[in-house]
């Protein structure tokens, strides 16, 4: 559950012009194995804001928040070996995959962790369960939660292999129309000011969003798919040019969680419209960008390659050398210069010496 004495959260109902972000929460809230929602934008844009909002209308509530310097231990809990030598029994220290369980797990600047702990977060996000293994021993438990991933992209990018596993992303955009960053600014001094009162004007609203989650669960395994909506979400997927089969998936699942959502009796084609740009936000491929990031790499290496190419030694053996290397990916080989063999003096042999 929420910390009680942590601060009052801003009620996700009373979010201003955050469309787009609130139904891209709502959908992995209530099929949490989409795997997450990667959320960028700048600073003071409600990331964080929205993330903790989404806690409250969660059937357990726990807002777990994942700090910058955790170690994996911290995140996937401990065994404690010494326990099974003594006793035979497995000793397990829970970490926060299992506090956040069947709520959000919140990670700030997420592109600014280390990769393997980012790989270690969406798997679990993904499969909803935790697997901790040292030294042949292993502990498997429930982690069933909504991952939260905020990012500013000015501090630096996610690796694409690591974005492309978030099942949904949503780009925030600072708000230059003043009417709406009026009703913002008024809506948080209202809040600031009173934020009980606040939170009570919203009540109604909570609850309704609350029993929608939970009634859209419920709904969420009836929902089948006709051959429209998947002809709909291979064209989508298609004419992004996406890598991989990953976003057909998802878009599925998420255009289901959307139909539950609504109360919809199938899912539509009108479904998997409006789910499409928050499961291509960052995996559309633009014109003439190389299919993976493999062949990033590789074209790496062969401009480097060229680069070394042009820069032949005074022989002219170094481009050939080169351009063979770059061929191969060697990133950074430089071809050897032949020695020219000089004159060495004659050197009397030991036994001559002795004479």
């Amino acid at each position: 559950m929420n910390d009680p004495a942590a601060p009052p959260a801003f009620p996700f109902a009373a979010l201003v012009d955050q469309a787009p972000l609130q139904q891209a929460l709502l959908l992995a809230a209530i099929d949490p194995a989409l795997g997450g929602v990667l959320v960028s934008g700048p600073r003071g844009t409600a990331k964080s804001t929205a993330a903790r909002a989404l806690a409250e209308l969660l059937p357990d509530g726990a807002f777990v928040t994942l700090p910058l310097g955790a170690s994996e231990e911290r995140v996937v809990g401990t065994l404690d070996l010494e326990a099974v030598l003594r006793d035979g029994a497995v000793r397990f220290s829970p970490g926060l995959l299992a506090a956040a369980h069947g709520g959000v797990l919140y990670v700030d600047e997420v592109n600014l962790l280390p990769d393997a702990l980012v790989d270690v977060l969406l798997d679990a996000a993904a499969s909803g369960v935790n697997t901790v293994e040292r030294d042949g021993v292993s502990h498997r438990h429930d982690a069933r939660f909504v991952l939260v991933g905020t990012m500013n992209p000015e501090e630096g990018e996610l690796r694409p292999q690591l974005t492309d596993r978030f099942g949904l992303m949503v780009e925030l955009r600072n708000a230059f129309d003043a009417a709406v960053r009026q009703c913002i600014v008024r809506a948080r001094l209202a809040f600031d000011a009173d934020p009980h009162a606040f939170r009570a004007a919203h009540e109604a609203g909570q609850r309704v969003l609350a029993q929608r989650i939970r009634t859209a669960r419920a709904a969420l395994a009836g929902l089948s798919f006709g051959d429209d909506v998947h002809e709909r979400t291979a064209s989508h997927c298609i004419e992004a040019a996406v890598d991989g089969l990953r976003a057909d998936l998802v878009m599925l699942r998420a255009a289901r969680a959307l139909a539950a959502l609504e109360g919809a009796p199938a899912v539509t084609t009108a479904h998997v419209d409006r789910v499409a740009p928050a499961v291509l936000a960052h995996r559309r491929r633009a014109p003439g960008e190389p299919e993976t990031a493999s062949a990033d790499r590789r074209g790496d290496a062969q401009r480097q390659g060229e680069t070394f190419a042009g820069q032949a030694s005074p022989n002219g053996g170094g481009a050939n050398g080169a351009d063979s290397a770059a061929a191969d990916g060697d990133w950074g080989y430089l071809a050897p210069e032949p020695v020219a063999a000089a004159t060495v003096k004659g050197v009397v042999p030991l036994s001559a010496k002795k004479r």
